[in-house]
């Protein structure tokens, strides 16, 4: 769900030397398996309002690398890392507000922190605006908003947005039915390994024969 570890971000490289040392020792430490060292060197640099580190903190309490996993640090360390303007601190803690994992789950929440992120150009933060602007979750539904987000992040790349959107040309939802456009994007989405793509592919090319 999270990923851990960032390369040393612009912002980093711009805070102080002593909180930049920190935070790349911090890098170095969890490179070498010595979680309580790493966590240790986030601590201190997230204090110093090191929004990365934070970031990377949050993740470790998350999942109990080196500190006790604790789901509510875990919340109040992506809270800070996302007001210190750190995009993957946001989705982060979208995803937590959103399956309710050390905060009561709140979809309109998480619907703010994904559009947050995404207004970062956060590919998997546009991803999670524009699935949760599909289902109508934490935001009215519309088609609409979230075929152009499914569009943006599909030719970014990321399979589950090609999919998603292929979907939407399959039931012509916010776009007008496009049996052979979702063919091609199922196809895509199953080139890198999205196993339901794949099923969805097989089935529809089969219809159209």
């Amino acid at each position: 769900m999270k990923k851990f570890l960032q390369l040393l971000s612009f912002l980093a490289l711009l805070a102080p030397l002593s909180y930049a040392d920190d935070l790349t020792n911090g890098l170095n430490a969890y490179e070498k398996s010595d979680y309580g060292t790493a966590a240790t060197f986030f601590q201190n640099a997230c204090e110093a309002d090191n929004a990365e580190a934070c970031y990377n903190l949050a993740n470790m309490y998350d999942s109990g690398l080196g500190v006790y996993k604790d789901d509510a640090k875990a919340v109040s360390l992506f809270t800070k890392s996302c007001n210190g303007g750190f995009s993957d601190g946001c989705y982060n803690l979208g995803i937590m507000y959103d399956t309710g994992e050390g905060v009561a789950k709140d979809a309109v929440k998480a619907f703010t922190l994904f559009y947050k992120s995404c207004e970062s150009a956060h590919t998997r933060g546009c991803y999670s605006t524009a699935l949760m602007y599909y289902k109508g979750q934490g935001v009215q539904k519309d088609y609409t908003k979230a075929f152009e987000l499914f569009q943006k992040t599909c030719n970014e790349g990321y399979e589950k947005s090609c999919y998603n959107l292929g979907v939407m040309y399959r039931n012509g939802q916010g776009v007008a039915k496009n049996l052979d456009k979702a063919l091609e994007l199922y196809k895509s989405a199953c080139e890198q390994n999205l196993s339901i793509a794949c099923d969805k592919y097989g089935k529809l090319r089969n219809e159209m024969q």
